[in-house]
């Protein structure tokens, strides 16, 4: 799947955005700092999983100009082809601030094909992978960074997924509230009861899916990582459970031995679950006194590891890159095999921070078959070779145009230009 027209209604800085994306070519945004790149890959970041990766509130996402507007919104449009039918699908998602009541109310309206639907029914439809240069925290940045990379990926492709971490997210603060009652004596411990059965259930869906997805990952990062460094380092991942089941068969020895998951046996959610709940039983006094879930995949770690050593404490600066970009590319081409077809690509400003070995590597692999869109402030960075078989737009203060030194032997592309906000 891939975008064949984007639009945009008062989101960002964009008034009004009208962009038609051309197919089989890298798609490079150029421009200077805040005229309205990054928006661009948010707003089809946002299409694909209903979340920014740089906000956590919506509201942010709306032009500032609506702010005296009666209803305040954004509207965010994609026309999505590229399916091996020929399959055409159009995705809408409508942001609203009602204000009519006194009290600021946020509004959500998705639509597939002009008919409502939940979020959850369009996850899937339009697939994302991300790279930032902030993604070095997946080296060097705290647990929930490595957790979220992992929900980012699972949950567009994965349902089942998808649904218990939508539910275990809404499950264990309200156990944490329950913990906190017990200890001020204001309910009982048997509460627990039912708040520990359904999150070991869809904790345990997370666990096995989280253990599935680092198995098949690390193969392709390894290669990734292999290609990067000339065999000279070896990446693996470590993937280190709050939860410790054990296999049945395997005489008692933990499946997640120390320091980290058995990648090459895979537990089922139904192995998982029970064994989930008896830990969160066995801390449960621990867990009252505290008033935290002590147990569980938002306790989950996944360490990277370079010639068995871990590269977040021991790793150079140059290593957690290279590490970074093997599992990037090791994303994008576990989505591939999972959907069929390639996900989008979106670089934001990730060229200017790599040096010419790294950049080299990047630049080759992207080879039209995922639609990839590039932001950057300077062209200067990229080797011709790169620009002439790119698609290259000038983006400043909210409008987007072919840009001016487009090699002579491109086919002209289609530009969307954007209104001035």
């Amino acid at each position: 799947m891939q975008i064949d027209h984007l639009s945009l209604t008062n989101f960002r800085n964009y008034a009004r955005l009208e962009l038609s994306l051309p197919s089989g070519c890298p798609i490079v945004l150029c421009g200077d700092n805040a005229q309205g790149k990054t928006s661009v890959l948010e707003a089809i970041y946002y299409l694909s999983t209903s979340t920014s990766p740089y906000t956590t509130s919506d509201r942010q996402l709306i032009h500032w100009r609506t702010a005296d507007d009666p209803i305040p919104f954004a509207r965010l449009s994609a026309e999505l082809g590229g399916d091996k039918t020929g399959a055409y699908d159009k995705l809408d998602i409508t942001l609203m601030l009602d204000m009519s009541s006194g009290a600021p109310r946020f509004k959500k309206s998705v639509k597939h094909n002009s008919v409502e639907k939940r979020v959850m029914d369009v996850i899937g439809l339009l697939n994302v992978v991300l790279f930032l240069p902030q993604d070095l925290s997946l080296v060097e940045g705290s647990p929930a960074d490595r957790r979220r990379f992992m929900n980012a990926t699972l949950r567009q492709v994965d349902r089942d997924y998808f649904m218990a971490l939508h539910e275990y997210e809404k499950l264990l603060p309200q156990r944490n509230a329950l913990l906190k009652r017990i200890n001020d004596r204001r309910a009982g411990a048997v509460e627990l009861e039912y708040w520990d059965e359904q999150l070991a259930q869809n904790g345990a869906v997370i666990i096995a899916g989280r253990q599935r997805f680092l198995r098949e990952l690390e193969r392709k990062a390894r290669d990734n990582h292999s290609a990067l460094t000339g065999g000279q380092e070896a990446l693996s991942l470590k993937y280190l459970p709050s939860v410790m089941p054990r296999a049945d068969g395997d005489g008692g020895q933990m499946s997640f031995d120390v320091p980290g998951l058995d990648l090459n046996r895979q537990l089922a959610a139904d192995d998982i679950a029970p064994q989930f709940k008896q830990q969160l039983l066995a801390r449960r006094n621990e867990a009252i006194r505290r008033g935290v879930t002590l147990a569980g995949p938002h306790r989950d770690e996944l360490r990277l590891l370079i010639n068995d050593r871990d590269s977040g404490l021991y790793g150079s600066r140059g290593q957690a890159r290279t590490a970074v970009m093997a599992l990037k590319f090791a994303e994008l081409e576990w989505m591939r095999d999972q959907l069929g077809a390639y996900p989008l690509f979106l670089l934001d400003e990730v060229v200017a921070e790599l040096d010419g070995k790294r950049r080299q590597f990047l630049l080759d692999r992207l080879d039209g078959r995922a639609q990839t869109l590039l932001t950057t402030t300077e062209l200067e960075i990229f080797d011709a070779a790169f620009l002439r078989r790119a698609r290259i737009f000038s983006v400043e203060q909210g409008q987007i145009r072919q840009h001016d030194i487009m090699p002579a032997s491109h086919p002209e592309p289609t530009a969307g230009t954007g209104e001035s906000p």
